[in-house]
């Protein structure tokens, strides 16, 4: 219960309108004990669980109200461990002096062990460990492990953002467990498992116990062969690759920069030698046709001259007009 106030998970706004807005902890544990807790679990079910509940459950849940340390303790006894991270009541709380000796002597009256509890806030941390060395003093802030150590710190509570897998190692080194918050996703509950993080803080803790081991997680062996096996079919795939491209370019001779410019000499000298030959064909043609249209005037004017001639002899006495008619026919 981190709120400051008990708006959210109970049913206050309805019991003690007048209430709803005040601190939690300025209620008394007679009102307290008045309020659901229960009924909004079922409403918003926040770890998606109220489904799986049986109907004795479902009904048990609904009238749940809220649990006392003493309940809590004795619900936690066992292998489960402690976080207490204790909220200062406001200045006008009556025991606002002495609220820490009220917790702990509930702590030691319970018999819960001391090994399980992680003390977290810094008030008093002298006398705590002098009331109950067992307790394992734990910091909420990230500082140097020598500072710590000097403290007499022996755990960090810390966002999982907050610390590198180096700093994991470096705590470590200096016999530092780190209890990181707040991992919900099996996937993030795996990564930081590899990682070497000792324990974390969890609302989704009954799906993070169904994961015996980190997901994906490969042994060593497997791995090396894997990337063997990898490397070896590479391999074999680039080496088949070049065999194919020597086996496609294989009928292309190689030529030195020398002959790579004769060849070109020779390409270009071959292709003048084209383009003149298509010029003399070309010309050879065009004089043809010229004379061809030379010796069909030729023979035109030798027809006219035969016709003359022949017209002369049939008829001496008219040479005159008969050649001109003539004449006048073939237009000369």
């Amino acid at each position: 219960m981190h709120d400051a106030t008990l708006r959210r998970t109970t049913n206050v706004e309805e019991e003690f309108p007048e209430l709803a807005r005040r601190p939690a902890s300025m209620l008394n544990w007679t009102v307290l004990q008045r309020l659901n807790a229960g009924q909004w679990f079922l409403k918003t079910d926040p770890f998606w669980t109220a489904s799986s509940l049986s109907p004795s459950d479902h009904r048990e849940v609904q009238n749940q109200s809220i649990c006392s340390l003493a309940e809590l303790l004795e619900l936690a006894k066992g292998n489960a461990t402690l976080l207490l991270n204790l909220r200062d009541p406001p200045r006008e709380h009556p025991y606002r002096g002495s609220f820490l000796n009220i917790t702990l002597e509930a702590l030691l009256r319970s018999g819960f062990p001391q090994h399980q509890v992680m003390w977290l806030p810094n008030r008093q941390r002298p006398f705590v460990r002098k009331v109950a060395p067992g307790f394992q003093q734990t910091s909420g802030s990230k500082e140097a492990a020598t500072s710590l150590r000097r403290g007499h710190i022996q755990r960090l509570n810390l966002r999982y953002t907050q610390v590198s897998r180096q700093e994991l190692r470096d705590y470590a080194s200096w016999n530092l467990s780190v209890n990181l918050y707040t991992v919900n996703a099996p996937w993030l509950f795996s990564l930081l498992w590899c990682a070497g993080v000792p324990s974390v803080t969890s609302d989704n803790a009954h799906t993070l116990s169904q994961v015996p081991s980190p997901l994906w997680i490969m042994p060593p062996d497997e791995y090396c062969l894997m990337w063997v096996t990898a490397d070896l079919i590479s391999f074999i795939f680039i080496t088949g690759i070049f065999v194919l491209q020597k086996w496609r370019l294989g009928g292309i001779r190689s030529y030195n920069p020398e002959q790579i410019m004769l060849s070109a000499a020779v390409r270009r000298t071959s292709r003048d030698v084209s383009i003149m030959k298509e010029k003399l064909i070309f010309s050879e043609i065009s004089d043809g046709m010229e004379v061809s249209d030379e010796l069909s005037v030729c023979s035109d004017n030798s027809y006219d001259m035969y016709a003359n001639s022949a017209t002369t002899s049939v008829d001496p006495r008219g040479i005159g007009s008969r050649a001109k008619t003539i004449t006048d026919r073939s237009g000369r």
